[in-house]
């Protein structure tokens, strides 16, 4: 009876293997990250590539294919056979904000992709010179309103995540800013620390050594939560402007088309590889979140986000060619 459970056993893990190799055949899998290398996009992708690769038992490789903000990589993917070997490290950019933007999209946002999982977070800060004397969020608006336009405000270029937060910030609290546009946010925060600008909203990474040296003051987050890298820094919601919440999140999807149960084992795969403690507290110290969510919570998330993002598009007055 012994012998004979133990062959039950080995049948069963073969049966086991045989569907895993069935619901992945083997050849690569392509990561496209559609930002240059060094980019969030690009680290989390890399991140996540060696982990999948052990977890399907086949290579798994990253290729940068950067371009309108998203859209060439993006494209590559939405074109690609529906077969869970060409996946996409989107941004929230590409899947709800673009489309607003662009007088021409190559691919319809809401139809050319299967999400997965969102893998990560990234809170907005905002965040001042010291030498505009502002030491909280509630100073900020204060003197926007007595001053409406005086204060310069600088982002990565116009249309880009960090210009739509400033114009999240003048609608939730009903100022007016001056939007200086750049090219890429480095120039941006390179302005801000020689104190040619007053302010910005942006990602942690570039701004939280500039932070922690006091070259630039954080007043708040635009998010539901303090972050662990800078704890005495409030919400904006405890800083009084409860509604202001922008961030820049990434997520991995694939072709529209793509099975069920490639769609179920990739995410169930990716979640495991963001739990990670070690992962997770390498990526908290940069400010991003590691999320790993159900693929039916992604699938919500994305149409709310949609509808904000356009009225806010709207608002900016901006189109891109």
């Amino acid at each position: 009876m012994k012998r004979i459970g133990v062959l039950i056993g080995v049948f069963l893990v073969l049966v086991a293997t045989a569907a895993t190799a069935q619901t992945y055949p083997s050849k690569p899998v392509r990561i496209v990250a559609p930002f240059p290398p060094g980019g969030v996009a690009d680290v989390l992708a890399r991140a996540i590539a060696p982990e999948l690769q052990a977890a399907l038992g086949q290579q798994v490789i990253v290729d940068n294919k950067p371009g309108a903000g998203g859209n060439v990589g993006a494209e590559i993917v939405a074109k690609a056979e529906p077969d869970g070997h060409t996946l996409l490290l989107a941004s929230a950019g590409i899947l709800t904000i673009n489309e607003f933007l662009y007088a021409k999209m190559p691919f319809d946002p809401a139809a050319a992709f299967a999400p997965i999982t969102v893998v990560g977070d990234m809170p907005n800060i905002v965040v001042v010179h010291p030498k505009t004397g502002l030491t909280t969020l509630a100073g900020l608006i204060d003197k926007a309103k007595a001053e409406p336009g005086k204060l310069n405000f600088g982002s990565a270029g116009n249309g880009t995540t960090t210009h739509l937060a400033i114009v999240l910030l003048e609608q939730a609290a009903k100022i007016k800013l001056a939007h200086v546009p750049y090219r890429g946010a480095a120039p941006a925060v390179q302005d801000l620390v020689a104190g040619q600008i007053d302010g910005l909203v942006d990602n942690p990474p570039l701004v939280l050594g500039h932070i922690k040296s006091g070259a630039i003051r954080a007043l708040a987050w635009a998010a539901p939560q303090r972050m662990a890298i800078l704890p005495d820094v409030p919400t904006a919601a405890e800083a009084g402007l409860p509604g202001f919440e922008a961030s820049s999140w990434f997520a991995l999807i694939a072709p529209a088309g793509t099975p069920a149960e490639i769609v179920a084992r990739l995410n169930a795969e990716t979640v495991k590889i963001l739990r990670d403690p070690k992962m997770v507290e390498t990526f908290a110290g940069r400010g991003v979140r590691l999320v790993g969510n159900p693929v039916a919570d992604f699938t919500a998330f994305i149409p709310r986000e949609r509808a904000r993002w356009a009225e806010i598009v709207k608002a900016s007055g901006v189109k891109l060619e």
